[in-house]
């Protein structure tokens, strides 16, 4: 049996093979590292170690073939596209595992107990405080939120209150004991986190 043999040299290899492989070890690497980064964000102590050394092993490898052809462009243009297509799909796979919490500051003119009653029989927990602004009283309700929850949420205030200002901020830590069942995380990923 005859052995299948690459021929190393060739313009298959040299210009099309090992580009296409820098460039999608340079997509792994960059999304790992952008799913690390949210992992360090939220407190997640041991995963987050795990991928950064998958990340770094992938991006070695992928720089020392462009270090064995330092003089091929084809390698650095692969290089580059996948560092930007790395960046948006970590961006995609971070947005859709939506982990953490997220503070909603809602700010309203109207009276607000309509859209108060709203996000409560939702399943949200609701703080509200009667303010000051500058045009006269306003309304400000404050909502912690399972990041997924957004939308949801959002849509709840443009159906009421479709002129409400409203801030979104992302939550490290909170004491969520007082969170309705809606508010109340799921344990994925619990166990890798301190103290569980």
């Amino acid at each position: 049996m005859t052995a299948f043999l690459i021929d190393t040299d060739g313009f298959f290899f040299v210009y099309v093979l090992i580009p296409l492989l820098i460039f999608l070890s340079r997509i792994a690497d960059v999304t790992i590292g952008t799913i690390r980064i949210v992992f360090v964000s939220k407190g997640y102590k041991f995963l987050a170690p795990l991928l950064g050394f998958f990340e770094v092993l992938i991006w070695l490898i992928a720089m020392s073939k462009i270090f064995e052809n330092l003089d091929n462009w084809v390698y650095y243009v692969a290089y580059s596209g996948g560092f930007a297509a790395g960046n948006y799909v970590g961006l995609l796979i971070e947005e859709r595992m939506a982990l953490g919490h997220v503070g909603i500051q809602i700010i309203t003119r109207l009276p607000g107990q309509e859209l108060i009653d709203k996000l409560t029989t939702s399943g949200y927990g609701v703080t509200n405080v009667k303010a000051k602004g500058g045009k006269g009283d306003v309304n400000i309700i404050y909502c912690i939120i399972k990041r997924k929850a957004i939308a949801k949420v959002l849509e709840i205030v443009k159906e009421h209150n479709p002129k409400a200002f409203y801030t979104i901020g992302d939550i490290r830590f909170a004491n969520l004991s007082y969170l309705p069942t809606e508010g109340v995380p799921k344990k994925r990923f619990g166990r890798f986190r301190k103290g569980k």
